[in-house]
């Protein structure tokens, strides 16, 4: 089966990188239409993809003859309607994460997605960064023994004087940080250890003081900008209102305790210690994104033994996972990659933790009524 492709928020932060994968699998799929905000990056875009659409509406995207799959890279408080249009034409489906503006949203996306037998794909890439995927194996092995605790530190420094962009904005972007980075890092835990929460409790707040307000800038625009210095040319600075750092306590189920902090502030820098740490019964695991290191440790070792993890580089996410993911569940197939179900899964979690943020209080997560299995 060959994708007829269309994108929705095609020329941002991930939209263009999605394109370029999307351009280098010509016998996977082709463009046919985009949509976006800004004319003169979209009209730009169109003639670097050969589309035979390019449109402010995405309606005119979704609806479009020739599209059979679409995907959706808009902000997350638009999400909601395209996918459930996409579910009403029975069309092929990638929906970026948070998939919804919050976990209700996603329930009922998921819903909808579910009873068409249409393709479905939600992009947790941290699922297939090599350090990961050794870290999994060893959980598998039992060489950790039963694991106790699990602690996830995810930053994500932007620069100091970097632009307002949407992902500033409560009313438009899920739960902040919160919601934007600890979904991928509670995908990962999940699928890293086989199971899922069942409560949390969460600090976050806004670390970040008030920023220019250059209008409409997509994310690798604002981060260009911001290491530019151009910020003394900016009279105007706009009030972030979306959480950019969280520290969220967690049990999951076997009475496994754990803690996630996430921000994307500029002082919280990343590589001071390992992303993950595992501990098991038997043995603790430290994983190492940057560095491409797994590293055991034994009762009473303070050093640890060291593995360097191969890792090729750069992939085409597109042909190497994606397409052949979506062919698994079009023909009906069970598959480990994430789909919509993985994403609400992630939002009953997100959700939970902003809930706490503001109530200060632990919250259960509710069981939730999706299948123990991944479902085509």
């Amino acid at each position: 089966m060959k994708f007829g492709i269309g994108v929705l928020g095609a020329t941002g932060y991930i939209g263009t990188p999605y394109r370029r994968e999307i351009r280098e699998s010509p016998l996977d799929a082709r463009i046919v239409a985009l949509h976006g905000r800004r004319r003169d990056l979209l009209e730009a875009a169109g003639k670097e993809d050969q589309a035979q659409l390019v449109t402010d509406d995405w309606r005119q995207v979704v609806d479009h003859p020739e599209v059979n799959l679409i995907v959706v890279c808009t902000p997350d408080a638009y999400h909601r309607e395209a996918v459930m249009r996409c579910a009403a034409l029975g069309k092929h489906l990638i929906c970026e994460k948070p998939i919804g503006a919050n976990a209700k949203e996603a329930k009922e996306m998921w819903d909808a997605v579910r009873k068409t037998g249409a393709g479905h794909y939600v992009p947790f890439w941290t699922r297939y960064v090599p350090v990961c995927v050794r870290a999994r194996e060893i959980v598998r092995q039992g060489i950790l023994g039963q694991i106790r605790a699990a602690v996830y530190r995810w930053h994500n420094p932007r620069p100091s004087h970097m632009p307002f962009t949407w992902r500033d904005d409560t009313t438009i972007s899920s739960a902040g940080i919160v919601a934007d980075v600890g979904s991928h890092a509670y995908d990962t835990l999940c699928w890293m250890l086989e199971t899922e929460a069942t409560r949390v409790m969460s600090h976050a707040k806004i670390m970040s003081p008030a920023k220019p307000d250059v209008g409409e800038i997509n994310l690798a625009e604002a981060i260009s900008w911001g290491q530019s210095g151009l910020q003394s040319r900016v009279s105007q600075n706009r009030p972030v209102t979306a959480f950019d750092y969280g520290s969220i306590a967690f049990e999951l189920n076997a009475g496994i305790v754990g803690l996630l902090l996430v921000s994307n502030s500029p002082f919280l820098r990343k590589g001071l210690a390992p992303e993950i740490e595992l501990h098991g019964s038997d043995a603790s695991l430290a994983v190492d994104r940057i560095r491409s290191t797994v590293t055991l440790f034994q009762p009473g070792d303070a050093t640890g033994d060291v593995e360097f993890v191969t890792d090729p580089g750069p992939v085409n996410r597109f042909s190497q996972y994606v397409f052949p993911s979506l062919r698994n569940r079009i023909a009906g197939q069970i598959t480990e990659h994430p789909g919509m179900d993985d994403g609400y899964r992630a939002q009953l979690f997100t959700d939970a933790a902003a809930q706490s943020a503001c109530a200060g209080t632990w919250i259960v997560i509710s069981p939730n009524t999706l299948d123990k299995q991944h479902p085509p």
